[in-house]
């Protein structure tokens, strides 16, 4: 039997797409390299959801995929976990704080309401836990919040299932077979799973899958590393997501522990371990104490400190769409840290894409071609 799709990569994005084409009345098939579910990076997640993004399209995004949680217990019958805690920005200089304005008004156009500039004393007030000798002025978004990425990808995997797509696992995909500009079929050691349409979601390893279709795909893996503390009531269970403009440094409580962050250009080590350097623990530590005072008295669990990987693009944002020179191999890729957050939506868009319909936002700006045409978005690195 011709699947409709064939979806290589199971994890959050993957199973999205899976449940919103067999949703749509598409039959699907999922391929994933992994024995089972959360065997790639979505397991690793932290769960931070946020529409506070400096660019557009991403503010978009986030406000589709938070309309999408709203729905998804009633979808799926699975809790997402979605709780809008917030996510608190802190400045701490003048360049910080005029990013953060720059990125508000582009907020605002897009249609996010509720987010706001703060001043320092108010900034402090969303988390009376910072110490404020260096904040002055911050931004917020209420409506933001944290999510479980492990329960989103359960629900979608069982939705999809229900709806008739077929999940196989333990089957990385070894070849891509052409017929002229189009994939005739995805094979995988287990077998030949003959395709419509080809959707590259494996994330970290989209690229790999890509190059068998004669493909480039701009996505590279970045290993970032995620520090948790022991058990602690330092900070209340509902504290906002906060983090620090200048560097990245953040934090949000999750299961009575305290998860620590900080982004580096390049993350040291062999880029797939899970393994988290000994220094990098020790500079995280020792930043939280400083900038959190009540952290200070709290030790990290060290051996349950873990590292995943983003798939990140040139340009910091998902490519969605048709592969150049390949009508029918698609990606939903790249999302460069924001899959967790943006899979409810970028399933939605290709659901709507393989049905012919209009999708729910303009995909030109997340276009495949726009790297080679000179067109890549241009935003902060971190908002």
């Amino acid at each position: 039997m011709i699947a409709d799709a064939v979806v290589v990569g199971a994890g959050v994005i993957g199973a999205s797409c899976a449940y919103h084409l067999a949703r749509a009345g598409l039959r699907v098939t999922v391929v994933d390299r992994a024995a089972g579910p959360g065997g790639g990076s979505t397991a690793r997640a932290t769960g931070g959801f946020r529409a506070q993004f400096a660019t557009a399209v991403n503010v978009q995004l986030s406000l589709i995929a938070r309309a999408r949680l709203a729905a998804f217990r009633d979808e799926t019958g699975v809790d997402p976990g979605f709780d809008p805690v917030g996510y608190l920005w802190l400045a701490t200089g003048q360049a910080e704080l005029a990013a953060l304005r720059d990125a508000h008004a582009v907020q605002r156009a897009a249609g996010l309401r509720d987010a706001r500039l703060l001043d320092r004393d108010e900034a402090l007030a969303c988390n009376p836990a910072v110490a404020g000798d260096r904040v002055i002025g911050g931004a917020w978004c209420p409506s933001d919040g944290v999510i479980r990425p492990m329960a989103i990808l359960r629900g979608y995997l069982d939705a999809a299932a229900r709806l008739g797509a077929v999940v196989r696992w333990d089957e990385p995909v070894v070849a891509l077979e052409r017929a002229g500009d189009r994939i005739a079929a995805v094979v995988t050691p287990r077998g030949r799973h003959a395709a419509g349409l080809v959707i590259d979601c494996a994330g970290a390893w989209a690229a790999s899958v890509a190059r068998l279709a004669g493909v480039e795909l701009p996505v590279v893996p970045l290993r970032r590393q995620v520090a948790i503390t022991e058990p602690t009531t330092a900070l209340p269970a509902r504290s906002p997501l906060t983090i620090w403009q200048g560097d990245g440094f953040h934090l949000r409580v999750r299961d009575d522990r305290v998860l620590l962050l900080r982004p580096s250009p390049g993350d040291p080590g062999d880029p797939w371990s899970v393994q988290v350097e000994p220094a990098w623990l020790d500079d995280v530590a020792a930043r939280a104490a400083r900038r959190v005072p009540a952290l200070g008295r709290v030790a990290l669990d060290r051996a349950g400190s873990w590292a995943g990987l983003y798939e990140m693009s040139p340009d910091g944002h998902a490519i969605v769409g048709a592969a150049p020179g390949c009508a029918n191999l698609w990606f939903a890729s790249g999302s460069s840290g924001h899959g967790v957050m943006h899979a409810p939506a970028l399933g939605l868009v290709i659901a709507e894409l393989a049905r012919d319909a209009t999708p729910s936002l303009d995909l030109h700006p997340l276009r495949p071609g726009r790297f080679a045409d000179a067109t890549a978005l241009a935003g902060p690195a971190l908002l």
